[in-house]
């Protein structure tokens, strides 16, 4: 028994989910962020390219075409200069703002909005040295190394797929111009990239997955955690109880106190009771003194019979008065003929006519 107890077959509670959020205890991936990253660019440059390029030119050509235009004015100077820059930034500023947009989406992805102020907090325990090199000997520490060795070597083995079959081109660049060089550069590095991008975000999809697998058997619960943690969130089962049961003898001293007051009791005839009140002298119209469903209502009538109070089975108006009028409330006027009809049957019976007026 005890070792069933002790097995941590459960899934973890909502509670225990926001605990391990607010302890930054999430699965994420630096690699998958930076796999997307390293596509994300390659790709905006491969569209952006070509004018980031020729901004660049131009910038160039007319940081070295102002010295030779001695006759040229500083505010002419500086005008190119500022148009030069400008489109300089007009180029990079889609590469950066989809780099910033990558980041922030690769993020969220992983861990939603998540802000977690105890990550902010000083933590002195974290400049002991000693506890430094406990993690680096630590039984896990050997495993990720292996695993950042073999990622290490299938991005080198990605990478020179890249570069093999080009290798007689890469031998006979000095044969090139400056151009051709420059584009056969640009164009093994973005297949290089692209490639080790891709295996690397498979990598890192692989990891994500085996983290968030991971996360979850970490926070699994045993039945005795599960119990507890209810316990916790919603109370001790036998103080609710006992509340419970205080409630309901509350209740129940208030109908035998309000019910033997009443003139007549209105019932469903099992579903519903209302418990009437007239008195010409004091109230506008009939006063709702108990009313109960179920149980309750049951309650009300066996008062009700105990005090001789008369009890009438009328379903669509006690139905009625008990969804819209409440306790100690007056009944609303479109009732006044049906509770007078009632209340001037029960005077008659009971002798009480000479004394009361019916509503």
């Amino acid at each position: 028994m005890a070792e069933d107890q002790g097995d941590k077959t459960e899934a973890p509670t909502p509670r225990r989910r926001a605990e391990a959020r607010e302890q930054g205890n999430l699965a994420r991936s630096p690699d998958l962020t930076m796999a997307l990253l390293l596509l994300g660019i390659m790709l905006m440059l491969h569209a952006t390219g070509p004018k980031l390029v020729q901004a660049l030119r131009t910038l160039v050509k007319t940081m070295l075409d102002l010295p030779a235009l001695g006759d040229l004015s500083a505010d002419s100077a500086g005008g190119q200069m500022l148009r030069a820059i400008y489109a300089v930034g007009g180029a990079l500023a889609p590469l950066l703002a989809g780099i910033v947009l990558i980041a922030v989406v690769a993020n969220i992805a992983q861990v939603g909005f998540y802000f977690s102020p105890r990550r902010l907090e000083p933590n002195v325990a974290a400049l002991n040295p000693f506890r430094g090199l406990a993690r680096i000997f630590s039984r896990r520490n050997p495993a990720q190394f292996a695993i950042n060795l073999v990622k290490l070597v299938l991005l080198t083995l990605v990478a020179y797929s890249a570069v093999h079959g080009r290798l007689g081109q890469i031998m006979a660049v000095q044969q090139l111009s400056f151009l051709r060089i420059f584009g056969l550069g640009a164009d093994i590095v973005y297949s290089i990239a692209l490639r080790v991008g891709l295996a690397l975000l498979i990598m890192a999809l692989v990891e994500y997955l085996y983290q968030r697998w991971r996360i979850e058997q970490e926070l699994k619960m045993t039945k005795q955690e599960v119990k507890e943690e209810m316990r916790r969130m919603e109370g001790d089962p036998k103080i609710k109880q006992r509340r419970r049961q205080i409630a309901i003898q509350m209740h129940t001293r208030k109908l035998k106190k309000d019910v033997p007051t009443a003139d007549v009791v209105v019932t469903n005839p099992t579903e519903f009771a209302v418990a009437l009140k007239y008195e010409s002298d004091t109230m506008h119209a009939p006063r709702v003194v108990a009313k109960g469903e179920g149980l309750i209502a049951q309650r009300i009538r066996e008062i009700a019979i105990a005090a001789g109070v008369p009890i009438l089975e009328r379903k669509p108006l006690a139905r009625a008065l008990y969804k819209l009028v409440e306790v100690g409330q007056e009944i609303p006027e479109p009732f006044y003929a049906a509770v007078a009809e009632i209340l001037a049957y029960v005077y008659e019976l009971s002798g009480k006519m000479k004394q009361r007026q019916p509503a």
